[in-house]
């Protein structure tokens, strides 16, 4: 008979620090809760633990937010596009995970993905992208109450993108709590890991330009 132990359990969180949002529309807010409820069973079963708020991966929504592949001249900011996020490369989530995953000081606490160079809103990444390209974008605005309409008419689980959005950059619910003393940030626990800035990023969409569209034939 074999017995295994749980030397870490890791939950698959990787997004906004669940035990402090605190203006999620229902549709998020019910995933949320749910890992809410996972941490706690966690907890109370005596499990060891490194919990992971990793917010955003930054090449997912560089991608979905600016399009830098593509020749488009106009981009959709939700809200007033002034909300700050943290986007982080998803090769340094990985590599900050596995390092707290098995790192003593990590045991039984929280990690925050937070590096400075990563905190942006949408208007500072639309700004960071047409200075690099030298193109200017015109700018779409979905105002919040559509976006909170949206959520309330789409069926479940479309509704809960929208609500993630709404959350993430018209909220700004990932930079809406100050770190303090006894929070880990993982840029300051490991400094020998060069972490990729969106400024970075953005450098890298640049050496993979979108090809150029071929004419139609008749």
């Amino acid at each position: 008979m074999f017995v295994y132990y749980v030397k870490r359990f890791v939950p698959s969180e990787y997004g906004n620090e669940v035990d402090r949002v605190k203006a999620a529309l229902p549709p998020f807010e019910a995933l949320l809760e749910n890992k809410r409820k996972i941490r706690r069973a966690t907890e109370a079963a005596g499990i060891p633990f490194t919990y992971v708020s990793a917010n955003s991966f930054a090449a997912y929504f560089v991608d979905y937010l600016l399009h830098p592949h593509e020749q488009r001249d106009h981009v959709v900011v939700h809200g007033t596009g002034e909300a700050k996020a943290v986007l982080n490369y998803e090769e340094d989530v990985a590599f900050y995970t596995v390092r707290a995953a098995t790192d003593p000081r990590m045991a039984n606490r929280l990690i925050i993905y937070r590096p400075p160079g990563n905190v942006v809103s949408q208007l500072d990444l639309i700004s960071m992208w047409e200075k690099k390209t030298g193109r200017t974008l015109k700018k779409m605005h979905i105002p919040e109450e559509d976006m909170v309409k949206l959520t309330e008419s789409l069926p479940y689980p479309d509704s809960i993108p929208v609500a993630i959005l709404h959350n993430i950059f018209v909220k700004g619910e990932q930079t809406s709590f100050e770190l303090t003393e006894n929070d880990v940030e993982a840029s300051a626990l490991y400094p020998d890991h060069p972490y990729t800035s969106v400024d970075s990023l953005l450098d890298l969409c640049l050496l993979n330009p979108p090809k150029p569209k071929l004419a139609a034939f008749a």
